[in-house]
């Protein structure tokens, strides 16, 4: 459109410019007529007048031969002495484009003649106005013809160009069509175009479209590659690279449960065990290595399976898919990934490392019931003993209807380190930052099976509290506590002792421990119980009985893993405690986490103001370790201070 613009201001231009010219001609023309009209009329008038006299003229016919005004529009006859014989006064108005001449070119003057006896004067002015309407007629046809001219080919241009823009747009609309009912072209568009109406037209346009074409499809596969690598993200679990639980879930519907093709294999299931407990005791920092390390593991060992898959669910489960592999071979990889994390639990100086659930699939098996049945083999191997796999078989759940197998078997386990009083004790000091502050030893429990192996933790305690057990372990570790204080003469030093909140909250709990402990009064006194911040928050009035309890029999109360509830002033004002432990979370990269420090300091100011000390936990550096005392605390534990150990 902008080109048909500049067409028709250059042909309004053109068209100025021809009137401009035009005018100018006709103008000079006028001019040089009017001069030689003048010259005529100044030789005619003097040759007739030349040999007449005065006499021999007379002045009526003159007047009337030249009264019409169409020659002279001034005559004036004079004698030889100047006197005015007769005048005519004809003069009427010119056009004004003739007026506009005359003032420009003057050429339109009186003139004069004289006889030969010089007795006959004449002045006279010639009468142009049909001279200048005649040239105005000429004119208005050369402006008008121009015009014409002018117009035409606008019109024709105008009607050019939008036929050639309809097309054009024709065109290139059916070029778009093909190549978009065509996309399916490897190379270009010169095929689908020399088979259709649109060769004489798009074939210049053809490199222009086959350009665009790759351009598209370059940004096509960049918006691809950019969707793959937001779904891979999406997909990825951060601390091992792995695929996460999203990917799992549709790697199993799309390869396994939704196969067209039959297909069958073992589904593995690794749960860490101590992953809780290290990160607790040691920090967030080790348990991600200790994640890191299982992973690189199964990696391992998983990869020397053909199209195995490795994924991480949650914290502390990994997911193995091992296609085409009969569960007599899986047993084989459980064995191998037991004897690895035995090697690993070594170097690291763990109590365990993972167990190992494992269950067949085949084509259609849904993914819930799947996983429900691989949770049952994961309950199995936890409860038998360190780093232990099961292998869970259609078999096994036919002869076993219960869902609750798992549970079953573990319930059995806890019940045989109840009676068998199978626990083993450790501790783990906390170290006092002021000469005046009194810390405590932590006692630590680890359980066995009846062939002295260690039970991962973790997993044990969770059971317990799933199979409502929890009471019983507590009474069991409580009493094998204050018997090892009793047998080793320890009752000067000062023990801290864990409470689950279930059995503070236990008003039976509560009176078995207070008759227990007022039997060893002295031992009493030298006793901290620990009580997590979130479960004392679950019932804050079961909580005050149970705290007034152990205050009234001379014990003291601590509230572990603070930090991690939404803990009020108004909690401290009713329950009281002794110490705080904060969190292993805050401890965690302290030295360069300003939040942290200030929550911290906070936290000691206002706690110092009501007389309770706070403790730190999961310390592993000297950097934290300095941290912590320039923030006032009151001790410290954690692997840098201390590693558990034999009481």
């Amino acid at each position: 459109m902008a080109g048909f613009k500049k067409l028709i201001l250059i042909q309004i231009i053109s068209w100025l410019l021809c009137v401009a010219a035009g005018s100018y001609f006709i103008s000079v023309g006028f001019d040089n007529a009017v001069s030689e009209a003048q010259k005529d009329a100044q030789v005619t008038v003097t040759k007739y007048i030349n040999e007449l006299s005065i006499d021999d003229i007379s002045a009526e016919n003159l007047k009337k031969s030249i009264a019409n005004g169409n020659t002279f529009s001034n005559f004036t006859l004079r004698d030889y002495q100047g006197a005015e014989i007769f005048s005519i006064n004809s003069s009427s108005e010119l056009p004004a484009f003739a007026e506009f001449i005359q003032s420009q070119f003057n050429s339109l003057r009186p003139q004069f003649a004289v006889n030969d006896a010089a007795d006959v004067k004449v002045e006279f002015t010639l009468n142009i106005r049909q001279l200048a309407e005649q040239v105005q007629t000429a004119l208005f046809i050369v402006i008008l013809i121009s015009a014409v001219l002018v117009i035409i080919p606008i019109i024709l241009l105008k009607s050019i160009f939008y036929q050639l823009n309809k097309n054009i747009s024709t065109t290139v609309s059916d070029i778009i069509d093909i190549y978009i009912n065509q996309n399916q072209i490897d190379n270009d568009l010169q095929t689908a175009l020399d088979s259709s109406s649109l060769k004489k037209l798009g074939k210049d346009l053809v490199p222009s479209f086959n350009r665009l074409s790759h351009f598209l499809k370059s940004k096509t596969q960049d918006i691809q590659n950019a969707a793959m690598s937001i779904k891979q993200e999406a997909y990825k679990d951060v601390i091992t690279s792995l695929g996460n639980r999203n990917m799992f879930v549709e790697y199993y519907e799309k390869h396994i449960e939704n196969c067209e093709q039959s297909t069958f294999g073992s589904l593995a299931m690794v749960r860490c065990s101590e992953l809780q407990a290290i990160n607790q005791s040691r920090g967030y920092q080790k348990g991600d290595e200790y994640v890191r390390g299982v992973a690189d593991i199964i990696k391992h060992l998983s990869g020397t399976y053909t199209g195995s898959q490795l994924f991480r669910l949650n914290s502390s489960d990994f997911a193995v898919i091992l296609p085409h592999t009969p569960l007599k071979e899986a047993e084989r990889f459980g064995e191998n990934l037991q004897s690895r994390f035995t090697q690993y639990q070594q170097n690291q100086e763990l109590s365990s490392v993972a167990n190992t659930g494992i269950v067949g699939y085949e084509k259609g098996k849904p993914l819930g019931e799947l996983l429900s049945v691989v949770d049952n083999a994961m309950s199995m191997a936890q409860s038998k003993q360190t780093n232990a796999w099961h292998v869970q078989r259609e078999t096994d759940l036919v002869n076993n209807v219960s869902a609750g197998f798992g549970n079953q078997n573990w319930r059995k386990v806890i019940n045989e380190v109840i009676e068998s009083k199978r626990v083993h004790l450790v501790m783990q000091n906390i170290m006092p930052l002021g000469k005046s502050i009194k810390a405590y030893a932590e006692i630590q429990v680890r359980f066995k099976t009846e062939d002295n192996q260690m039970l991962p933790t973790a997993s044990f305690l969770a059971m317990a509290e799933k199979l409502d057990m929890a009471i019983e372990i507590d009474r069991l570790i409580i009493d094998s506590s204050l018997e090892k204080v009793k047998s080793r003469n320890l009752s000067e030093k000062f023990f801290g002792l864990n409470v689950t909140a279930s059995s503070a909250h236990n008003d039976q709990f509560v009176i078995w421990l207070e008759r227990r402990l007022l039997k060893d009064t002295h031992i009493a006194s030298k006793l901290v119980f620990e009580v997590s911040e979130f479960g004392l928050q679950q019932n804050i009035k079961a909580s005050k009985r149970f705290i007034d309890m152990i205050h009234r029999v001379g014990a003291r109360i601590t509230v572990e893993r603070f930090g991690v509830g939404l803990t009020s002033f108004k909690f401290f004002r009713d329950l009281k405690p002794d110490f705080i432990k904060m969190d292993a979370s805050y401890t965690r990269g302290l030295e360069d986490d300003k939040n942290n420090q200030y929550f911290m300091r906070l936290m000691v100011d206002l706690a110092h103001r009501i007389g309770v000390s706070v403790f730190a936990e999961g310390v592993e550096s000297q950097e934290e370790k300095h941290i912590i005392e320039t923030l006032c605390l009151d001790g410290v534990q954690g692997y840098y201070i201390e590693k558990p150990k034999d009481i």
